[in-house]
């Protein structure tokens, strides 16, 4: 499964690259959300509760790392695995429930609900593959 591209994800996209208004940093940042929600295309990154604690940290996907694929229909562009590693319990909510990348704004590309996982005890982990897919009309 891929994350769903937000409208204020493809907006930031076609700018980027029709308009040459690149965000403050071209890098993009994988976080974790914790509120039991299913991201759409109109979700934006308010709609999302980011995970606290336990150890907790984002992670940033590095711009020229993707592999996008021109095979596959409809098109995508994945990014190597991440893992994301607990100290111990969250802080905020107990429970992650998927995985949404951010632009050097701040701004929500895309947004994934893919499984959850309770960190409880030191080492336990959060596994994902940023996966981002394109549609034509």
């Amino acid at each position: 499964m891929a994350g769903t591209f937000v409208n204020t994800g493809a907006t930031v996209m076609m700018n980027a690259w029709l308009n040459n208004t690149w965000p403050t940093s071209k890098n993009l940042t994988l976080k974790l959300f914790t509120n039991n929600i299913t991201p759409g295309t109109t979700t934006v990154v308010g709609d999302l509760t980011e995970a606290a604690g336990g150890g907790y940290a984002a992670i940033t996907l590095t711009n020229g790392s993707w592999t996008v694929s021109s095979v596959t229909t409809p098109r995508q562009a994945t990014y190597a695995q991440q893992t994301f590693t607990f100290t111990g319990a969250l802080t905020s909510t107990a429970t992650v429930y998927g995985y949404y990348i951010i632009d050097g704004n701040g701004v929500l590309v895309a947004a994934e609900k893919a499984g959850t996982i309770t960190p409880a005890n030191n080492g336990d982990t959060y596994i994902c593959t940023p996966k981002l897919t394109a549609t034509t009309a």
